[in-house]
């Protein structure tokens, strides 16, 4: 015979059981979970396609920001919406104390660094001949110096736990030059050396340190301009289209993963064959 006390028993106990919702976030496996990443300059385009790949792919997001709080915060609040973590830190990347207190902030609030990205970047286009000092000095501190800031600023906590992926986003001009765009070349040119020297001095602390250079890559900014010469540009390039900010961000999750665990002093070119 059945006993009724024990069953009884045995249902209470279930029904006392504290109910747990699980996010989408949270219910699936991603190739980023239990990561910490830093991501400079998030707020729009590839950065924030970054960022929002990096939740999707469950890591736990720390972003950078110059201007409007509020725009920092409705970014907090779209990319949270699937149960993910992410939270903005207003901090200016070309400021070597400021990036410095960016990472002890960082480490204060989730623990750890795992991953950085250093994404932050302008243009200041001009000719030379035509081109001012600040004009040259504003793209290369914010473009450059800001990568020296953020990876010096990382070191500690990553050589303390002995792993870490940095990814610096270069371009293509960085590789082969553009008429008009020195400051902008040169910046991004010096990421990539940045990116050799630093992955040979840290390889042995297995820290691995990649670089990515997008081409064209369609966002608000190119929406702006005449389609012609946007259509111009896409049949000029093999796979006859622009690339989109989620091109680069898969790229990024790649680097960021160890499914690139052994791949380290790198350039990937973005670009849909634009160089070959």
């Amino acid at each position: 015979m059945f006993n009724i006390i024990e069953i009884n028993k045995t249902l209470n106990t279930f029904t006392n059981i504290k109910k747990v919702w699980i996010s989408p976030a949270q219910n699936k496996m991603g190739l980023l979970d239990g990561k910490v990443a830093i991501i400079t300059g998030a707020s729009r385009g590839i950065g924030k396609e970054i960022a929002k790949e990096f939740i999707n792919q469950g890591a736990t997001v720390a972003f950078t920001y110059l201007s409007s709080d509020e725009k920092a915060k409705a970014l907090e609040v779209e990319l949270s919406a699937n149960g993910g973590t992410i939270k903005g830190f207003k901090s200016n990347a070309a400021d070597y104390d400021s990036a410095h207190e960016l990472s002890d902030a960082v480490m204060k609030e989730f623990g750890k660094i795992d991953i950085l990205v250093n994404n932050a970047g302008i243009t200041r286009d001009n000719l030379l001949m035509r081109m001012s000092e600040e004009q040259w000095d504003e793209v290369i501190n914010t473009n450059l110096k800001s990568v020296y800031n953020l990876t010096k600023a990382v070191l500690k906590p990553m050589l303390k736990a002995r792993i870490g992926s940095i990814i610096n986003m270069s371009s293509v001009v960085g590789v082969s030059g553009n008429a008009g765009q020195s400051n902008y070349s040169a910046s991004k040119a010096g990421m990539i050396g940045f990116t050799k020297s630093i992955a040979q001095e840290l390889g042995s602390r297995n820290i691995r340190c990649n670089a990515i250079a997008p081409g064209f890559i369609e966002t608000e900014m190119t929406a702006a301009l005449d389609e012609k010469v946007v259509q111009g540009w896409r049949d000029s390039i093999p796979l006859k289209r622009g690339g989109s900010p989620k091109d680069v961000a898969n790229t990024t999750v790649f680097l960021a993963s160890d499914m690139s665990a052994y791949v380290t002093g790198q350039t990937i070119n973005v670009c849909g064959g634009m160089l070959m």
